[in-house]
Protein backbone atom coordinates (compact mmCIF):
# COMPACT_ATOMS: atom_id res chain seq x y z
CA UNK A 1 0.00 0.00 0.00
CA UNK A 2 1.19 3.26 -0.46
CA UNK A 3 0.62 6.60 1.17
CA UNK A 4 -0.09 9.85 -0.62
CA UNK A 5 0.45 13.58 0.71
CA UNK A 6 2.87 15.84 -0.30
CA UNK A 7 6.19 16.01 0.75
CA UNK A 8 7.85 13.87 3.57
CA UNK A 9 6.03 10.76 3.58
CA UNK A 10 6.77 8.31 1.14
CA UNK A 11 6.04 4.43 1.31
CA UNK A 12 4.98 2.62 4.69
CA UNK A 13 6.50 -0.86 5.40
CA UNK A 14 5.36 -3.72 3.40
CA UNK A 15 3.23 -5.36 4.85
CA UNK A 16 -25.19 -12.85 18.76
CA UNK A 17 -26.65 -14.07 17.07
CA UNK A 18 -28.72 -12.30 14.10
CA UNK A 19 -30.53 -9.47 16.02
CA UNK A 20 -30.70 -6.49 18.23
CA UNK A 21 -28.25 -4.34 16.59
CA UNK A 22 -29.47 -4.59 13.29
CA UNK A 23 -27.50 -5.39 12.92
CA UNK A 24 5.47 -0.46 12.44
CA UNK A 25 5.10 2.72 11.17
CA UNK A 26 8.86 2.41 9.65
CA UNK A 27 11.76 3.68 11.53
CA UNK A 28 14.19 6.12 9.68
CA UNK A 29 16.86 5.04 7.13
CA UNK A 30 20.16 5.11 8.76
CA UNK A 31 22.28 6.81 6.39
CA UNK A 32 25.89 7.47 5.98
CA UNK A 33 27.64 10.71 6.80
CA UNK A 34 28.72 12.74 3.56
CA UNK A 35 32.60 12.65 5.32
CA UNK A 36 34.82 10.51 3.58
CA UNK A 37 36.20 9.05 6.80
CA UNK A 38 32.94 8.34 8.54
CA UNK A 39 32.82 4.68 9.38
CA UNK A 40 29.50 4.63 11.66
CA UNK A 41 25.87 5.00 10.36
CA UNK A 42 24.32 8.04 11.79
CA UNK A 43 21.43 7.71 14.66
CA UNK A 44 18.21 6.81 12.85
CA UNK A 45 15.37 9.80 12.84
CA UNK A 46 11.70 9.05 13.78
CA UNK A 47 9.44 8.72 10.53
CA UNK A 48 7.41 12.13 9.94
CA UNK A 49 3.62 11.80 10.34
CA UNK A 50 1.58 13.04 7.42
CA UNK A 51 -0.90 16.11 8.60
CA UNK A 52 -3.76 17.03 6.58
CA UNK A 53 -2.41 20.43 6.54
CA UNK A 54 0.07 19.20 3.48
CA UNK A 55 -0.81 20.46 0.14
CA UNK A 56 -2.06 17.05 -1.70
CA UNK A 57 -4.42 14.84 -0.63
CA UNK A 58 -4.38 12.93 2.62
CA UNK A 59 -4.54 9.18 1.90
CA UNK A 60 -3.56 5.89 1.56
CA UNK A 61 -4.12 3.81 -1.92
CA UNK A 62 -7.36 2.45 -0.54
CA UNK A 63 -6.46 -1.00 -0.38
CA UNK A 64 -9.51 -3.22 1.72
CA UNK A 65 -7.69 -4.76 4.71
CA UNK A 66 -8.23 -5.58 8.38
CA UNK A 67 -7.57 -3.47 11.21
CA UNK A 68 -7.97 -2.09 14.60
CA UNK A 69 -10.46 0.25 15.52
CA UNK A 70 -9.94 2.67 18.25
CA UNK A 71 -11.86 5.26 19.87
CA UNK A 72 -10.78 6.56 22.83
CA UNK A 73 -14.07 8.97 23.30
CA UNK A 74 -16.53 5.66 24.27
CA UNK A 75 -14.20 3.03 25.20
CA UNK A 76 -13.56 1.05 22.30
CA UNK A 77 -9.95 0.10 21.96
CA UNK A 78 -8.44 -2.51 18.88
CA UNK A 79 -11.81 -3.57 18.16
CA UNK A 80 -11.11 -6.16 14.52
CA UNK A 81 -12.13 -4.25 11.41
CA UNK A 82 -13.23 -7.10 8.51
CA UNK A 83 -13.19 -6.28 5.24
CA UNK A 84 -15.63 -8.32 3.06
CA UNK A 85 -16.91 -7.31 -0.43
CA UNK A 86 -20.27 -6.20 -0.24
CA UNK A 87 -22.05 -3.61 0.98
CA UNK A 88 -23.61 -2.41 4.70
CA UNK A 89 -25.65 -4.53 6.88
CA UNK A 90 -25.79 -7.58 4.64
CA UNK A 91 -26.02 -10.54 5.15
CA UNK A 92 -22.29 -11.31 5.15
CA UNK A 93 -21.03 -7.82 6.78
CA UNK A 94 -24.95 -9.07 9.84
CA UNK A 95 -22.58 -12.36 9.91
CA UNK A 96 -19.45 -10.56 11.28
CA UNK A 97 -20.95 -8.33 13.43
CA UNK A 98 -22.53 -11.38 14.89
CA UNK A 99 -19.30 -12.24 15.68
CA UNK A 100 -18.17 -9.51 17.80
CA UNK A 101 -16.12 -7.49 15.71
CA UNK A 102 -16.95 -4.85 12.89
CA UNK A 103 -17.54 -5.08 9.32
CA UNK A 104 -16.44 -2.92 6.17
CA UNK A 105 -17.90 -3.49 3.10
CA UNK A 106 -15.73 -2.49 -0.20
CA UNK A 107 -16.93 -3.27 -3.94
CA UNK A 108 -18.81 -1.08 -6.33
CA UNK A 109 -21.86 -0.95 -3.50
CA UNK A 110 -19.29 -0.85 -0.78
CA UNK A 111 -16.72 1.72 0.05
CA UNK A 112 -12.46 2.15 0.12
CA UNK A 113 -10.13 0.83 2.52
CA UNK A 114 -8.41 2.31 5.41
CA UNK A 115 -6.80 5.97 4.26
CA UNK A 116 -8.51 5.55 1.02
CA UNK A 117 -9.99 8.60 -0.37
CA UNK A 118 -13.73 8.06 -0.49
CA UNK A 119 -15.97 6.28 2.19
CA UNK A 120 -14.40 3.88 4.49
CA UNK A 121 -17.36 2.35 5.90
CA UNK A 122 -17.54 0.65 9.22
CA UNK A 123 -20.53 -1.10 10.99
CA UNK A 124 -20.84 -2.66 14.66
CA UNK A 125 -23.64 -3.96 16.41
CA UNK A 126 -24.53 -1.59 19.11
CA UNK A 127 -27.26 -4.21 21.34
CA UNK A 128 -26.44 -7.67 20.49
CA UNK A 129 -22.80 -9.80 20.22
CA UNK A 130 -20.27 -7.10 22.22
CA UNK A 131 -22.69 -4.27 21.83
CA UNK A 132 -19.27 -2.61 20.19
CA UNK A 133 -20.93 0.41 19.24
CA UNK A 134 -23.23 0.38 22.09
CA UNK A 135 -21.94 4.19 22.68
CA UNK A 136 -21.60 5.50 19.17
CA UNK A 137 -24.33 7.73 19.56
CA UNK A 138 -22.10 9.44 22.12
CA UNK A 139 -19.15 11.20 19.57
CA UNK A 140 -19.48 14.43 18.72
CA UNK A 141 -17.66 17.07 15.89
CA UNK A 142 -13.98 17.22 17.05
CA UNK A 143 -13.79 13.76 18.75
CA UNK A 144 -10.38 11.19 17.21
CA UNK A 145 -10.70 7.68 15.97
CA UNK A 146 -8.16 5.70 14.61
CA UNK A 147 -7.54 2.44 12.35
CA UNK A 148 -4.68 1.10 12.76
CA UNK A 149 -2.79 -1.36 9.95
CA UNK A 150 0.05 -3.80 9.39
CA UNK A 151 1.16 -0.35 7.17
CA UNK A 152 0.09 2.69 9.14
CA UNK A 153 -2.47 4.23 11.77
CA UNK A 154 -5.11 6.45 9.87
CA UNK A 155 -6.18 9.00 12.48
CA UNK A 156 -9.68 10.98 11.59
CA UNK A 157 -11.60 13.96 12.96
CA UNK A 158 -15.55 13.35 13.28
CA UNK A 159 -17.40 16.22 11.49
CA UNK A 160 -21.08 15.33 11.67
CA UNK A 161 -23.76 12.77 12.00
CA UNK A 162 -26.50 11.18 9.73
CA UNK A 163 -29.13 9.28 9.70
CA UNK A 164 -29.78 6.22 7.34
CA UNK A 165 -33.91 5.32 7.12
CA UNK A 166 -33.63 1.27 5.69
CA UNK A 167 -36.71 1.51 3.90
CA UNK A 168 -34.97 4.35 1.31
CA UNK A 169 -33.18 3.34 -1.22
CA UNK A 170 -31.86 6.77 -1.52
CA UNK A 171 -31.00 6.89 1.74
CA UNK A 172 -29.13 3.69 1.36
CA UNK A 173 -27.55 5.92 -2.13
CA UNK A 174 -26.40 8.61 0.47
CA UNK A 175 -24.90 6.33 3.09
CA UNK A 176 -22.69 4.52 1.00
CA UNK A 177 -21.93 7.35 -1.72
CA UNK A 178 -17.94 7.93 -2.30
CA UNK A 179 -18.86 11.67 -0.41
CA UNK A 180 -20.96 10.56 2.18
CA UNK A 181 -24.73 12.17 2.30
CA UNK A 182 -23.58 13.37 -1.46
CA UNK A 183 -23.92 10.20 -3.99
CA UNK A 184 -22.90 11.54 -7.40
CA UNK A 185 -20.16 13.68 -6.28
CA UNK A 186 -16.31 12.72 -7.34
CA UNK A 187 -14.67 12.14 -3.67
CA UNK A 188 -11.30 14.42 -3.24
CA UNK A 189 -10.53 13.42 0.69
CA UNK A 190 -10.43 10.20 2.44
CA UNK A 191 -13.46 9.84 5.06
CA UNK A 192 -15.19 7.53 7.49
CA UNK A 193 -18.53 6.48 8.02
CA UNK A 194 -18.89 5.03 11.38
CA UNK A 195 -22.26 3.04 11.95
CA UNK A 196 -25.38 1.19 14.08
CA UNK A 197 -28.29 0.95 15.02
CA UNK A 198 -30.89 3.25 16.07
CA UNK A 199 -32.87 0.68 17.75
CA UNK A 200 -33.25 2.03 21.02
CA UNK A 201 -34.35 5.75 19.24
CA UNK A 202 -36.47 3.96 16.76
CA UNK A 203 -38.48 1.83 19.74
CA UNK A 204 -38.83 5.06 21.47
CA UNK A 205 -41.01 6.07 19.02
CA UNK A 206 -43.14 2.97 18.42
CA UNK A 207 -41.30 2.19 14.99
CA UNK A 208 -40.74 -1.42 15.34
CA UNK A 209 -40.09 -2.36 11.47
CA UNK A 210 -37.19 -4.79 10.82
CA UNK A 211 -35.71 -6.07 7.95
CA UNK A 212 -35.06 -9.96 7.52
CA UNK A 213 -31.75 -9.97 9.43
CA UNK A 214 -33.45 -7.54 12.33
CA UNK A 215 -31.98 -4.40 10.71
CA UNK A 216 -34.11 -1.33 12.28
CA UNK A 217 -35.31 0.76 10.07
CA UNK A 218 -32.55 3.73 10.84
CA UNK A 219 -28.77 3.65 11.98
CA UNK A 220 -27.32 6.18 13.05
CA UNK A 221 -23.81 7.45 11.16
CA UNK A 222 -20.91 8.95 12.67
CA UNK A 223 -18.76 10.82 9.64
CA UNK A 224 -15.26 11.97 9.78
CA UNK A 225 -12.18 13.18 7.86
CA UNK A 226 -8.86 12.18 7.78
CA UNK A 227 -6.37 14.28 9.57
CA UNK A 228 -3.10 12.34 9.78
CA UNK A 229 -1.08 9.00 8.73
CA UNK A 230 1.30 8.06 11.20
Amino acid sequence: MKIRSSGAVAAVVGAVAFGACGAETPSGTATLSASPSATAFSTPTPSPTATATDTAPLSSDGTPMRGQLSIPKIGVTDLEVVPYRGWTDDAPGTEIQNGGVAASPYGPRGGTGPGGIGNYQVTAHRLSSTRAFLRLPELRRGDRVSVRTEEATYVYRITGTRETSFRSEASLRAQRAPVPGKPGVAPTRAMITLSTCATPEDHAAGNYWSDEFDNPEHRIDKIGVLVAIR
